[in-house]
């Protein structure tokens, strides 16, 4: 069989990896877009150097955009496969993709405009929701720690990272010409102490394995410490200053962590008695997914739930639904504290809220997660003093600050530590993916110290043989 790496090849997005067999099936890991590259994005995303229509089934780690994405993109292009993942990826595949859609109708209608008053021909959507909501009827959803056979010849297992409700790392059984090849991809690599999820679970031993690289080159602070800061931040910025704490965060995972430790902070009396706004749909509605998957989540919450019957909700916490209650924000003069889509600070209704808060000195900017080098949120936390949004320049005079051990993705301390459940001197190779060069080479170096043996950093385009 091969195995080609096409997205997230010495890069942080796009995830997709095309096994083949010998008989011509064709297995895709993950379908993810590429994000944070501003206008060649979207050339990347639509040149998918496979026939989708000839993809048999796709493998699903979990549902973030990055490594889903681009299903409805296949879809729409004559995919008629199988999705294979877990039940709660599929659950937030079903919001999210057709959140996506809707992003990708909005804003290629905007861009259509600009390109009429420029004398230019319109351009059609990458996909619309239509076809994210059509897709789903391919989603086929299993337990986690259950393996599932496809067919006679590929079986797979997915086991929790502890990454994103339902992410789970991939051991895929293949058997051809009377032989068994167990192939095993990691997605993305949570932390060992989430606030929401289970741990990271050891799989079964792999002759191939498949690996991100994200935080390679990282360490993080300490989990408590994260939640103290978090706390020190809201004081600051809402007491102390007397102003608006933005904070930029993923609608799924990151939003419901940051709502369950200012939970924890309201029930203990500890949290200011300041307003708090989730502005974000997606993130309301991945929110009630939550709730309706308590097998994903770790002791200390189960035991939150026993005593508080909402995690996710308090007095003073408002989730903001409509684009008119969203705007209403813009007019409070209290100090108050607004969560909003997207992390990277890229799309979504937290720009509207950048573009109206970062010049004044009274507020202050909260990065919670990472963001890719050539984004939005990725420049203001480098400090550049001077950025445009909506194409209009903005001083940067607000406070910025940022909580790395917010983030979903293991160091390369808790990877190693994680990948110590495989017997390394039997797995063949290790590839490693998702993830900056830089980050890559250092981690590749890491891992060789732990005792992993032949590692390959893929480019684009590399096919492999496996024997």
């Amino acid at each position: 069989m091969k195995i080609k790496f096409i997205g997230a090849a010495r890069e942080v997005t796009g995830s997709k990896t095309l096994i083949t067999l010998d008989n011509g099936k064709k297995i895709l890991l993950d379908c993810g877009m590429f994000q944070g590259k501003g206008q060649e994005t979207d050339s990347m995303n639509r040149n998918l150097g496979f026939e989708p229509s000839e993809i048999d089934h796709i493998i699903l780690t979990h549902a973030h955009i990055d490594h889903s994405g681009l299903i409805p993109f296949v879809y729409r292009l004559g995919f008629r496969g199988s999705v294979i993942c877990t039940n709660a990826t599929r659950d937030l595949c079903a919001i999210m993709l057709a959140d996506s859609g809707h992003i990708q109708e909005s804003d290629t209608e905007m861009n259509n405009k600009k390109r009429a008053r420029r004398g230019q021909e319109p351009v059609e959507p990458i996909y619309v929701k239509e076809d994210a909501l059509r897709c789903m009827e391919l989603f086929i959803g299993t337990a986690q720690n259950r393996k599932f056979y496809i067919n006679d010849q590929i079986k797979v297992r997915f086991t929790t990272t502890g990454h994103l409700l339902g992410a789970g790392a991939a051991l895929i059984e293949i058997t051809e010409n009377g032989k068994l090849t167990k192939i095993a991809y990691t997605g993305d690599i949570g932390r060992p102490s989430s606030r929401i999820l289970k741990a990271p679970e050891p799989f079964a031993q792999c002759d191939y394995l498949i690996t991100e690289a994200t935080y390679g080159n990282r360490l993080h602070p300490q989990m408590q410490d994260a939640e103290e800061e978090l706390l020190r931040v809201v004081t600051e910025a809402c007491v102390k200053r007397g102003g608006k704490l933005i904070i930029p965060s993923f609608a799924i995972g990151r939003t419901q962590e940051l709502v369950l430790s200012l939970n924890n902070f309201f029930n203990e009396g500890r949290l200011p008695k300041v307003q708090i706004y989730v502005d974000s749909p997606l993130a309301i509605n991945a929110t009630d997914i939550f709730r309706l998957h308590p097998e994903c989540f770790n002791n200390d919450v189960l035991e939150v739930i026993e005593k508080d019957n909402d995690a996710f909700g308090f007095d003073s916490l408002h989730y903001v639904k409509t684009a008119q209650e969203s705007k209403k924000l813009n007019f409070i003069k209290k100090p108050c504290v607004i969560i909003s889509a997207s992390g990277m600070m890229e799309a979504g209704r937290i720009k509207h809220h950048l573009a109206n808060n970062i010049s004044n000195p009274k507020n202050t900017i909260l990065a919670v997660g990472y963001c890719a080098p050539s984004t939005l949120g990725a420049r203001i936390i480098r400090g550049e003093r001077l950025i445009s949004i909506f194409g209009i320049q903005y001083e940067v005079n607000a406070t910025i600050e940022k909580i790395e051990a917010f983030s979903g993705h293991g160091d390369y301390s808790e990877m190693l530590s994680y990948l110590n459940c495989q017997d390394k001197s039997q797995i063949k190779k290790t590839f490693l993916v998702h993830g900056d060069y830089d980050a890559q080479l250092y981690y590749k170096d890491k891992m060789k110290e732990a005792g992993f043996g032949d590692i390959e950093i893929p480019e684009a385009g590399n096919e492999f043989v496996l024997n």
